[in-house]
């Protein structure tokens, strides 16, 4: 059978980036609408350990060089400023250890599992040092900037909510208080992971278009955050 071909653009790394976002969103609603709170609490676990993972892997955007993983790690900001609205802080707080947990449970696993020594038939084993031999430095640096960013963004969701309540003001709430803390999470976790492993001049803008297209997911989570606000004042949630 003949190889299928596509034109060019429909492959390009832009709209597989756009593919990719919205991936993330519409995953994010579907596990609200169908699991509730719990489908919020999955989805956690989900994009920790994927963006740690897809962190690893370099491509050039918009003729830039960044990491990829920003969009799903980003998405977790879009989870806890659902969980901080329709559930209060306490719940979103909540959803931040349960990221703690996951990504350390992961990386004492899978460096436990590197331990073992493969077989003659094994295929595996180099592709996986290659991935979670240098998770541990990146799953530091993810923590720190995790636990730094989220424990920020739920407060900061909460402070804009106790002073500014109404609907219409979501939009401020949600891009308020995920603008700051992403720019806290770019700063500590560029240093910790990448600072020495890159050229400054790389290394730099590594930094500045990490935290641009973190940006620009805030702002484009937005219209998520409202939809997912109706579909909890319509009684559109599964919560059993």
């Amino acid at each position: 059978m003949a190889a299928l071909h596509f034109p060019a653009f429909i492959l390009s790394n832009e709209i597989l980036w756009l593919l990719l976002l919205f991936a993330n969103f519409f995953s994010i609603l579907a596990a609200y609408r169908f699991f509730g709170k719990t489908g919020l609490y999955i989805w956690i676990p989900i994009s920790i350990i994927l963006a740690n993972i897809q962190v690893l892997k370099m491509i050039d955007l918009f003729a830039i060089g960044v990491t990829l993983g920003n969009i799903t790690y980003a998405s977790s900001f879009l989870v806890t400023d659902i969980l901080s609205e329709n559930y209060g802080s306490r719940s979103a707080r909540k959803a931040v250890f349960i990221g703690f947990f996951s990504l350390c449970a992961t990386v004492i696993i899978m460096n436990l599992a590197l331990l073992f020594k493969p077989n003659e038939f094994d295929f595996i084993q180099e592709s996986l040092k290659n991935i979670f031999s240098i998770l541990p430095r990146i799953a530091f640096a993810s923590l720190v900037a995790y636990g730094v960013s989220q424990l920020h963004d739920v407060w900061a969701y909460k402070f804009w909510k106790m002073r500014l309540p109404q609907i219409r003001f979501l939009w401020l709430r949600n891009n308020a208080s995920t603008m700051i803390s992403q720019l806290l999470d770019s700063i500590i976790f560029t240093f910790i992971a990448f600072w020495g492993l890159l050229p400054t001049g790389e290394f730099f803008q590594i930094l500045a278009t990490t935290y641009l297209l973190k940006i620009v997911v805030a702002a484009i989570d937005t219209p998520f955050l409202y939809l997912a606000r109706i579909m909890f004042t319509r009684g559109k949630i599964s919560e059993n």
